[in-house]
């Protein structure tokens, strides 16, 4: 794992990029596809990967290069490659270690679009999931798990049933089958939550959503952790000649990063999904205040939750940091910082009325997006997860009547005054 002595917060700020004497002091956008070479022996060496550096910018680029080592430092682990979204981030993910014929456990309560990828085309491709309950135990976790399965895959903070993932839990029973445990830590961001250190050996952001912050970029981005054990039979593509690169072998030639080298040369290369240069620039201009932002979102989002779980017209909140939460005793041990920005709750007299509190509201908008610094509402089971059927939806937790609430960066009297009005109007 990364072993910079900073504070996270310092990291935010400083890793990534390091100016040299008379260099610009802001990273750079290389807003260039291709890079010059003296000698064509130097070009050689890259394509097979004999040299670090830069020839083409579907594999890497300077901007994103260092976009890619802020995360990894943020999250405390040995690479990084970012993605073109959280989606492709999702799909790599798996796809870097789960070919045609092989299987995937995976904790219910996910993102509706991190289901029907699964559920939908993961199925055309040959690859199966099973899907278990957060409150599985490691036995019917181990239960699920066949001699073809890859990987256990979960949020750590669910989108939008807001389940706290027991991370050490599931992360016990997937490596006591030799299995890798991979989480999306969307939500959470690394300043409320570094799953490295309580077992997760790859972790998937959605960069669209904390990490930028603004709602400009779309992006995604897998972290490795490093030191996970892909010779253990059940990966051969780890461990067996790459034809396509000379016969490399990703454990024996890159020992500290064989995850994400394989991830970057073979699925980047070939599908082509990289971040570009200008959104690597804004997400990383993003990081440099997520530590403050996520701050005042958790604390917005707390007294919102309060004042909604207070309110008359309000039949029900979900929200991790609430005392009566039935996910707080995980929340304390995972999320002791703050429980993010997104927080969920239920009009009395049901789907309707919500419908009618999201079009009053003024301050707040609708819209398609969550974990930004502007406050936005959104009815996910008509929306974000139609696509899902009703077994599904419950599975998700996604009640008829949920809206879904991102508590933006606006004064707290301002978006409880909003609140107020519209529920009562």
């Amino acid at each position: 794992m990364n072993s910079n002595p900073w504070k996270l917060e310092t990291l935010a700020v400083q890793a990534g990029y390091t100016p040299e004497n008379g260099a610009p002091r802001v990273t750079p956008i290389a807003q260039s596809t291709t890079y010059k070479y003296d000698d064509a022996q130097s070009v050689a060496d890259l394509f097979d990967l004999k040299r670090p550096g830069f020839f083409y910018t579907r594999l890497a680029n300077p901007t994103v290069d260092c976009f890619e080592k802020k995360i990894a430092a943020l999250e405390g682990g040995v690479a990084a490659v970012a993605t073109s979204s959280g989606q492709s981030a999702n799909a790599l993910a798996m796809l870097n270690i789960a070919r045609s014929g092989d299987h995937v456990v995976a904790i219910s309560s996910l993102y509706g679009g991190t289901v029907s990828l699964f559920t939908n085309t993961f199925k055309k491709m040959g690859i199966e999931f099973t899907f278990v309950l957060p409150t599985a135990s490691p036995e019917e976790i181990a239960g699920a798990i066949r001699p073809n399965t890859k990987a256990v895959f979960a949020e750590v903070l669910a989108n939008p049933a807001l389940v706290v993932l027991d991370i050490e839990k599931i992360a016990a029973a997937a490596h006591e089958n030799g299995l890798p445990l991979v989480v999306d830590n969307t939500f959470p961001t690394p300043f409320l939550c570094r799953p490295f250190e309580f077992g997760a050996d790859i972790i998937t952001h959605s960069t669209t959503k904390y990490i930028d912050g603004h709602a400009t970029s779309i992006g995604g981005i897998v972290v490795e952790k490093g030191g996970f054990d892909w010779g253990n039979g059940k990966f051969p593509e780890l461990v067996e000649r790459d034809e396509s690169y000379h016969g490399t072998v990703y454990m024996r030639d890159f020992p500290a990063s064989p995850y994400s080298t394989k991830l970057r040369v073979q699925w980047i290369r070939d599908i082509g999904n990289p971040m570009m240069p200008f959104n690597a620039f804004l997400s990383m201009l993003g990081c440099e205040t997520l530590h403050v932002r996520m701050e005042r979102h958790c604390q917005n989002a707390l007294e919102m939750a309060r004042f909604l779980e207070s309110h008359p017209k309000v039949g029900w909140v979900n929200y991790p940091g609430l005392e009566s939460s039935s996910q707080h005793a995980l929340a304390k041990k995972y999320l002791p910082k703050g429980c993010s920005g997104v927080l969920c709750f239920g009009v009395k007299g049901g789907s309707k009325a919500g419908e009618k509190v999201m079009n009053s509201l003024k301050l707040a908008a609708i819209a398609v997006h969550v974990a930004d610094l502007r406050t936005c509402v959104l009815h996910p089971a008509s929306m974000t997860h139609r696509q899902l059927n009703e077994q599904e939806l419950i599975a998700a937790g996604v009640s008829p009547d949920l809206i879904r609430l991102s508590v933006g960066l606006e004064h707290i009297d301002d978006l409880k005054a909003d609140f107020d009005q519209a529920l009562n109007a």
